[in-house]
């Protein structure tokens, strides 16, 4: 496998490190935060979008649930059906996707053109991060692959941190055609941007290894976690806007209070950046663990205002490690080539993100967002289990 550049060819495994490869890095960075931020922005002006439409909240909920449902459909296809394409300008292509989306959004004359502008993006991002997960391997040295993703896809973590808390409370106080008219441009700047840092890799498919049936086995164990993980936590976060409201956070202070809950999720992606290339295990179980602490603290707590924003933080912060425990967990199985690792990843994500907005969506009307945080918690302990149990998928060495 070679990484070409502008400059020439260099060997991976030569100047295979993160700072020999660092300008890529930061590039799928800042665009895994734009495609977050593209992803969960609707999370925080639910109330506005219904509003505008005269749509309700859990109708409103569903457009993260189609997005996801999109992502959680296509990944795996497409993933298969572009693999012997350049990697660079599929890339390049599901940027574009995302500045179509955005800017239908922005300009839609009802809540239908919404809904086929999320469709557009759900499209672009089920390719995008199977593309995202399967370059950061290709660019380092496998004792490096952790760190890696980490980095390149931590920028999901910025997008909760920054992106869409700003453009929530953009949003809130300019409308949320603004947010959705500013996200549009940002991608296209994003683009630019990756066009410009990002290396041209191979699109090589690696060789299965002797033990790849139980890569295989390691593989839908890591993949199976991650849903229930993932189906836990979207069946609270979905509605966390709704949550705040009632717990007596302010309309213009939703955004600053996500802000806050995102920021603490830098820790969570720090802390499994730096520890899942010495012990993937102890990491998974202390990230996942902690995850469920303050989901569980977030229903007890619930209505105190402060009690909520405390265990949301603690929630949202562990959280903020999660992606990567699970990304670099599946392309270390060596079951498939890194890119059919992650939309592996990315699938399973994406149908628990659809499932836990549906499953909020059908249970907020009858127990209310006090009771969704204890059956948010319940999934998330059996994806757990799941990680508990499966030795070989989070191992305790690389």
């Amino acid at each position: 496998m070679t990484i070409r550049t502008p400059t020439g060819t260099a060997k991976a495994g030569v100047a295979g490190t993160v700072r020999a490869n660092m300008p890529g890095l930061l590039s799928l960075a800042l665009a895994s935060c734009l495609a977050v931020t593209t992803e969960m922005l609707p999370v925080g002006l639910l109330p506005a979008i219904g509003a505008g439409f005269d749509v309700q909240e859990s109708s409103t909920g569903l457009l993260v649930s189609l997005y996801a449902g999109m992502v959680a459909v296509l990944a795996v296809p497409m993933t298969i059906g572009t693999r012997s394409l350049p990697r660079k300008p599929l890339l390049l292509a599901t940027l574009a996707g995302y500045v179509a989306s955005n800017a239908i959004v922005a300009l839609a004359p009802s809540f239908a053109v919404v809904v086929g502008g999320r469709m557009v993006g759900g499209a672009a991002h089920a390719l995008f991060f199977s593309l995202c997960i399967g370059y950061a391997p290709r660019l380092v040295d496998r004792a490096h692959v952790g760190r890696a993703i980490a980095l390149a896809t931590g920028g999901a973590s910025v997008g909760f941190v920054l992106g869409v808390p700003l453009s929530t409370s953009l949003g809130t106080a300019l409308g949320w055609r603004s947010a959705f008219a500013v996200l549009a441009v940002s991608s296209a700047v994003t683009l630019l941007m990756v066009a410009k840092f990002l290396p041209i890799v191979d699109s090589d498919v690696p060789t299965p290894r002797a033990d790849s049936g139980s890569g295989r086995r390691s593989l839908t164990a890591v993949v199976s976690s991650n849903a229930l993980t993932y189906v836990g936590q979207y069946i609270l976060y979905t509605y966390i806007s709704v949550l705040f409201l009632t717990a007596g956070v302010s309309d213009s202070s939703i955004g600053p209070v996500l802000l806050i809950c995102g920021a603490c999720g830098l820790i969570g992606l720090w802390f499994a950046g730096r520890m899942l290339d010495r012990n993937p295990r102890r990491t998974t179980i202390v990230v996942l663990s902690a995850v469920l602490v303050g989901v569980l603290a977030v229903g007890a707590g619930h209505p105190s205002l402060i009690a909520v924003v405390i265990a949301a933080a603690l929630w949202n912060g562990a959280f903020g490690g999660v992606p990567s425990l699970y990304q670099s967990a599946a392309v270390r199985t060596h079951a498939t080539s890194p890119e059919m690792a992650g939309a592996w990843v990315n699938a399973s994500s994406n149908i628990g993100i659809a499932a836990g907005a549906a499953i909020g969506a059908m249970l907020l009307p009858s127990v209310g967002v006090s009771g969704l945080p204890w059956i948010a918690a319940s999934v998330i302990a059996v994806g757990l289990a799941l990680a508990v149990v499966a030795r070989r998928g989070f191992p305790t060495a690389v």
